[in-house]
């Protein structure tokens, strides 16, 4: 994998996934997140020195295809939603929507470089790395998505289990989100096989878009 196609990509989606739990949470009545600038598109109010430098940087060095990363998480008090239940569902979900928009986006662009390239979307210099990026854009924000699903805390996914659970269960379900995402790095570590299991779903997906796109 080329680093220099993959890291901007890997930002831009990150920041992009941030920036919708941002919008929706100030549509569900929460200026917490635009009130201390994180309903921007700049980059840096996002970074976080493990997510967006550390993890990705470790993930790229050791053998396989997986690469994953994040950016620090939108400060938002439900408390202001109107609706709190439907509030943060919706708000939980934007994240992984605005990825999923971001795959269709990218698939877009490997058709017309597909197009422009003479039928390949690897023919030529500058059609090549655009295909390329895109391509890439693609694997990353399935990643990011079908990532985010899972329902361990604190993660995307978790609210949505959290709130059809009863109150005592969602309690205790949510005190994990102190271990969950160390356990899933410590997990793509030590067996980055299984992993790779987990994530067949995103691969066969990658493979039908990008083949479509392409023609």
């Amino acid at each position: 994998m080329d680093l220099l196609f993959i890291a901007p990509v890997l930002l831009l989606s990150v920041v992009v996934h941030e920036v919708a739990h941002a919008w929706q949470a100030l549509r569900e009545g929460d200026t917490t997140a635009r009130d201390l600038g994180r309903l921007t598109f700049n980059p840096l109010p996002h970074l976080d020195p493990v997510g967006s430098f550390i993890v990705p940087l470790v993930l790229y060095l050791l053998p396989g295809e997986f690469l994953f990363g994040w950016a620090k998480p939108v400060p938002v008090n439900p408390r202001n939603y109107r609706n709190y239940r439907a509030g943060d569902i919706r708000v939980s979900l934007a994240g992984i929507v605005s990825n999923l928009g971001l795959v269709v986006l990218f698939a877009l662009v490997i058709a017309v470089a597909s197009a422009v390239g003479g039928g390949s979307p690897f023919g030529g210099s500058v059609v090549s790395s655009v295909a390329a990026i895109a391509t890439y854009g693609v694997l990353i924000n399935l990643i990011l998505a079908y990532f985010n699903l899972i329902p361990v805390p604190p993660l995307d996914g978790s609210h949505v289990l959290y709130h059809l659970l009863p109150p005592a269960a969602g309690a205790r379900y949510r005190q994990m989100g102190r271990y969950g995402v160390t356990l899933l790095f410590l997990t793509v570590i030590v067996f980055p096989g299984a992993f790779g299991l987990v994530l067949s779903p995103v691969f066969t997906a990658f493979s039908w878009i990008v083949g479509l796109a392409a023609g």
